[in-house]
């Protein structure tokens, strides 16, 4: 996949993630691209505004996509690792592709969905790791919560 075109799409991804993090939630944002490019779906993790331990980020940019006839070729947009749910519903609907903006405050299964033929584009965005980073240090039980501990 071209960097300069998963960048931008991070983008979308990144802005998703502050609107969560001004909402008083955990800063994750993700969005969902068909094979020509065009944007499906975008969300945000919303478990703490919603009350709903299932709206993780990419669940809400899937949601907010509508049905589809199929996934394959799409590609899963997300500012950080995907955890195990959110890579089971990657892998579930045959979603091709998944660019992650960091992986250094959370290392998801994404080396699990690149085992099984995902194609996966870790960015390494400084963006993404000071904002998760900055969430982390400042909320640790939130994000504890979030990720399960």
């Amino acid at each position: 996949m071209d960097q300069q075109q998963a960048r931008g799409w991070l983008g979308t991804a990144l802005a998703e993630a502050r609107t969560g993090l001004a909402e008083g939630g955990v800063p994750i944002g993700a969005a969902l691209y068909a094979p020509d490019g065009i944007l499906l779906g975008r969300g945000h993790n919303r478990r703490v505004q919603d009350g709903d331990p299932s709206m993780h980020a990419e669940t809400a940019a899937f949601r907010a996509a509508g049905r589809q006839r199929s996934y394959r070729g799409t590609t899963m947009v997300t500012t950080l690792s995907p955890c195990w749910y959110c890579s089971g519903l990657v892998r579930q609907f045959g979603i091709s592709r998944v660019v992650i903006g960091e992986a250094t405050t959370f290392h998801g299964g994404h080396d699990w969905l690149a085992e099984h033929g995902v194609e996966v584009v870790l960015l390494d965005d400084p963006a993404c790791v000071t904002l998760m980073s900055g969430f982390i240090a400042e909320h640790p039980a939130l994000w504890n919560e979030d990720i399960g501990e």
